[in-house]
């Protein structure tokens, strides 16, 4: 049963900060590359952010990047998304996903990530 924990949503005011967290139940994330994606109501899953089996390399979606940051830390098998800068548009529920994966750079596409969270509620709102 590989399943993944979200944690750390809740409502902010624009231009506030979150930090979500990604944990795996059961599993160890040594092998995998992991993503965090986002869900608006009425519209598909979209790729936020990435990292790659060893933390060395990230990718972020053009409407997050320098506002965002994903890391990792093998020693707590967590992955966060520090989310600074909040605007109303990043109000969705945000997933963390993982995939086996080797050497090379990530992805943030969902169709490739195998394992799953439940999500958690991001609001942004005055």
């Amino acid at each position: 049963q590989l399943r993944l924990v979200e944690s750390g949503g809740g409502l902010v005011q624009p231009g506030g900060s979150l930090r979500l967290s990604c944990t795996p139940s059961g599993f160890s994330l040594d092998y995998y590359a992991v993503g965090w994606f986002r869900q608006a109501p009425g519209k598909e899953r979209a790729g936020v952010s990435c990292i790659t089996v060893s933390g060395s390399g990230t990718r972020y979606s053009d409407s997050v990047k320098g506002r965002f940051t994903i890391s990792r830390d093998h020693a707590k098998n967590t992955v966060y998304l520090q989310m600074n800068s909040l605007i109303p548009e990043d109000t969705a529920v945000y997933y963390c996903g993982a995939v086996r994966a080797g050497h090379g750079p990530c992805v943030y596409a969902p169709k490739v990530y195998t394992n799953w969270g439940q999500g958690t509620q991001v609001t942004v709102s005055s």
